[in-house]
């Protein structure tokens, strides 16, 4: 901590200018997650909101504007007018719209932490520098902590290095403030040009620098929603990016067009973009994918998906209870305790939960398992116990399923095993086929209902109309009760929609439900599904660029094809 903040009096408080970056949350930097973590009070414009309010505490108070971004401050401000919402209140929130330095300043007060949040990086902000020298007249303490800039940022997600091994000049010019002068300035350099701009803008933007003396074939890339999985970037020439907008059939906007990033220079490598965009060209790069599993149990794979620049949405299709009658599983923990056997299994993250719950209810904690032999049935329910204390005995080496489970268990030997019982805490649709198993290696088994799975409410309509009218690029099916479920809450998916199953019992009821199966995993894991899928993907950009066509999601076909399929 600055030594600012450790004087910060109570009466003033404290203020920390955030950069929150040009987009993508993964690029705001520890310290700014640890200032938001510490926040009494955020403040921040309504672009950047989502990418830091999932780093604040619960119950901070939000201040953020509902206002068009493209419009002008109000008069005589000269800064951004936000409303103000207090997340404290428990009565409506009342909108009021002020001055940023006066909100910021007056949030301040009582010794209330406040984080001032900004687009990209508070030194290039327009009115963070205003804000901070009103905090200094007023005697408010402040820090800055620095962010990730749009104008070096968005270029590097797009794939266009600003300088090269012979050092090239890299000016940056925002065309909404820039003064003839400032482009003539640039005009006359041959070096590297960042321009802030908007989309409606770019062709006058490029007009500017050819009127200054730059080659109407100096190359130019544009991009818009950088570091974003919406990120979209055209190459051209200062002469033909008009054009180039035209046949991409980027019209104008009404409400000013959307802000983007251009980089124009013979040394700014647009000509390399195609071997150097790495991020635009993930194999599912800006596809919706949906993972129809619960929150908990989609975590690692949407991390998954993420990587291979998919945006998962999750849709719960069963919804876990506890059992109707509790004493089968309450005999059953108290037999853990008292010695009555020697091993207990967990053959998903649900049992694991319900175990601990149970644990919780009656004071115990992981030195409850002491001397009894704990057996997972893969990575991620082997994960929840680590996560509870408990470090599994056996995790299968080969298949994560129930069979790969028996595969590896040891048959029961009088000899080295003084209790021949297994406790086996499972669901209450959960198959024979692991008790089977382990009778026959001579074990003993429990088979208790820790919890029942029952289907959940139906997602929100905009969701089920997404999955019936082609919204999603592809759906992950996880297990048969899945396909079922999804169609039985929210209607089959579109036929436009890639379907990506498990293994060959999902796929079939998949097939049952009237579902063309697309991508099958290899092995029945979550996370070789994902890759199954990326492979998909990948092999279906490779074939578009090789035929010479756009790059397209499943979800962009043509209208007319969409219905075309669906008659068939």
């Amino acid at each position: 901590m600055s030594p600012t903040a450790l004087s910060a009096g109570p009466e003033h408080g404290h203020v920390t200018f955030l950069g929150a970056g040009p987009g993508d949350p993964g690029l705001l930097t520890l310290r700014a997650v640890e200032a938001l973590a510490n926040a009494d009070v955020l403040v921040a414009e309504h672009e950047v909101l989502d990418v830091v309010r999932q780093h604040a505490r619960q119950g901070v108070s939000e201040v953020h504007t509902d206002a068009d971004p493209s419009q002008e401050p109000a008069p005589g401000t000269g800064t951004p007018q936000l409303t103000v919402v207090d997340g404290t209140s428990t009565t409506a929130p009342v909108p009021v719209v002020r001055d940023a330095a006066h909100l910021v300043m007056e949030a301040a007060r009582g010794g209330r932490r406040v984080v001032r949040a900004v687009s990209g990086d508070p030194g290039l902000d327009t009115y963070a520098a205003e804000e901070m020298l009103a905090c200094a007249a007023a005697g408010v303490p402040f820090e800055v902590v620095p962010g990730v800039a749009s104008v070096v940022g968005v270029p590097a997600y797009a794939g266009v290095p600003l300088r090269d091994a012979q050092g090239a000049d890299v000016r940056f010019v925002d065309a909404r403030t820039a003064s003839d002068r400032c482009w003539t300035e640039v005009g006359a350099s041959d070096g590297t040009v960042v321009v802030s701009t908007t989309l409606d803008s770019v062709a006058a933007a490029a007009g500017e620098l050819v009127s200054a003396g730059r080659k109407p074939d100096t190359p130019m890339t544009v991009t818009v929603a950088g570091t974003t999985t919406r990120q979209r970037t055209w190459t051209a020439t200062l002469g033909t990016i008009a054009q180039t907008l035209k046949q991409a059939k980027v019209l104008p906007s009404p409400e000013g067009g959307r802000p983007v990033i251009a980089v124009v220079g013979e040394r700014s490598a647009a000509a390399q973009r195609d071997q150097l965009a790495w991020f635009e060209s993930k194999p599912l790069f800006g596809w919706k994918v949906l993972v129809p599993r619960t929150k908990e149990q989609a975590v690692s794979l949407s991390d998954q998906l993420r990587s291979y620049g998919a945006v998962p949405h999750e849709v719960p299709t069963i919804a876990v209870e506890p059992p109707r009658t509790p004493q089968q599983m309450e005999r059953a923990v108290k037999g853990l305790v008292t010695g009555r056997y020697e091993w207990i299994a967990f053959t998903s993250v649900n049992a694991v939960k319900a175990v601990r719950e149970k644990f919780e209810e009656y004071g115990l904690d992981a030195r409850a398992f002491a001397g009894i032999k704990v057996a997972a049935v893969g990575e991620q329910t082997a994960k929840a116990l680590i996560a509870f204390g408990v470090k599994p005995d056996l995790v299968p080496s080969g298949e994560q399923s129930a069979a790969g489970l028996l595969e590896d268990w040891p048959p029961y030997d009088p000899v080295f095993d003084p209790i021949d019982r297994v406790f086996l805490p499972r669901a209450d649709i959960a198959t024979e086929t692991l008790v089977a198993g382990l009778i026959e290696l001579g074990w003993e088994v429990d088979d208790v209902t820790a919890y029942r799975t029952v289907r959940a409410s139906p997602p929100p309509a905009e969701t089920r109309e997404a999955i019936k009218g082609g919204g999603f690029d592809a759906v992950l099916f996880t297990s048969s009760s899945t396909v079922r479920n999804l169609v039985g809450i929210a209607g089959k998916p579109h036929n436009v929609t890639v379907i990506a199953c498990i293994g060959p019992a999902t796929a079939k009821t998949a097939e049952e439900h009237g579902l063309r199966v697309d991508v099958m995993a290899p092995e029945p894991s979550v996370l070789k599904l994902a890759e199954a899928l990326a492979d998909f993907g990948a092999k279906r950009r490779a074939a578009a660029l090789e035929a010479g066509d756009p790059v397209t999601r499943p979800s962009e076909r043509r209208p007319g094809g969409r219905r075309r399929r669906s008659t068939t």
